[in-house]
């Protein structure tokens, strides 16, 4: 730093100033400072930043399925908000999701530099796993309904699926039947919930369910199953890849979508609208989830401080051809 600042002409107070990132020096300063650094080849050293002033500027994610859509699209936007915050990211990837996974996945993070976690897990794998967080560490849960005392971030999972039920029962159907996802996905039975009480709320009879793994082969089997059926003729799919599956089976059983058949996913994945036909499905705000998530957890690490209250950011519905009216 002493080089840079002879060379640049500057005091070590203003090197310091702009390898720390702050906005009190003006531009020529800063272009002269930044000059200097690259001709002396000096990199600021975060490791010795943290140890003067407590923080790594490094947020640790556990996360759990890395393959799912849903939390695909949730850590690239964690990534992308967490960046732009001056944070990087350090990823704990839990692979089986078992209690002595998630224990392990908790007992590494206690050793990596990071100054908050953000916890992608499903609820029930969290409530079965005796873990203990590092202590004094902010977190923040994002998708779960865990006990824990900590901020969580959450998709509006009961409103997107009303969204999506009450479509299909406004263009006229008798009920809506549902193509649920995995028996231990908070999200799943969240939305399988919704899609009940809202066929109850309007006095419509409740089909029985069929549940799949989130992924098209597991959609493709149920269809197969719900295309055999002559009175099924609306479907709610949790997610759009089972939908997918879904408008397979029907087409290979001869019922046509949206004329015996209306289909509506959830997620608006980029190939929905690619779909044929194009997609009816439920817009999730994976960005706005994961930049709410990266500010509470900053602020959680600024103050010492977190608030309990839970985030729902809401879901949009998107009408697209693969809805219709029942033939009369």
């Amino acid at each position: 730093m002493a080089d840079v600042a002879r060379l640049a002409g500057v005091s070590g107070q203003t090197v310091s100033r702009v390898a720390n990132g702050r906005r009190n020096v003006d531009e020529a300063t800063r272009d002269r400072v930044l000059a200097a650094m690259r001709e002396v080849g000096y990199r600021p050293n975060s490791a010795a930043r943290a140890l003067r002033n407590g923080q790594f500027r490094s947020i640790g994610v556990i996360a759990f399925e890395l393959s799912s859509f849903g939390n695909t699209r949730t850590l690239d936007a964690i990534a992308a908000a967490a960046t732009s915050s001056g944070y990087a990211v350090n990823l704990i990837p839990v692979l089986h999701g078992t209690p002595h996974d998630l224990s392990g996945a908790f007992d590494r993070l206690g050793e990596q530099a990071v100054d908050g976690v953000i916890i992608l897990i499903e609820a029930h794998r969290l409530d079965e796993a005796d873990v203990q967080m590092p202590e004094g560490m902010p977190v923040v849960v994002i998708d779960s309904n865990a006990d824990l005392d900590y901020p969580v971030v959450d998709t509006d999972q009961a409103q997107g699926s009303r969204l999506a039920t009450e479509h299909l029962l406004d263009l006229g159907h008798r009920t809506v039947w549902h193509l649920g996802g995995p028996e231990d996905s908070y999200a799943a039975s969240r939305r399988l919930r919704s899609w009940r009480q809202t066929l109850i709320d309007h006095g419509c009879p409740v089909p029985p369910v069929l549940t799949g793994d989130w992924s098209a082969g597991s959609g493709y089997a149920a269809g197969r199953k719900l295309a055999a059926d002559p009175d099924v003729t609306a479907v709610f799919a949790a997610n759009d890849q089972m939908a997918l599956g879904l408008l397979r089976a029907l087409h290979e059983a001869g019922r046509a979508v949206p004329e015996d058949v209306s289909v509506v996913g959830f997620d608006d994945m980029e190939e929905a609208a690619q779909f044929w036909p194009p997609l009816t499905t439920i817009r999730q705000f994976f960005p706005e989830v994961a930049r709410r998530s990266v500010d509470a957890l900053i602020e959680g690490i600024r103050t010492g401080e977190h608030h309990h209250q839970p985030v729902a950011v809401g879901t949009e519905l998107v009408v697209r051809a693969s809805t219709a009216p029942p033939r009369r």
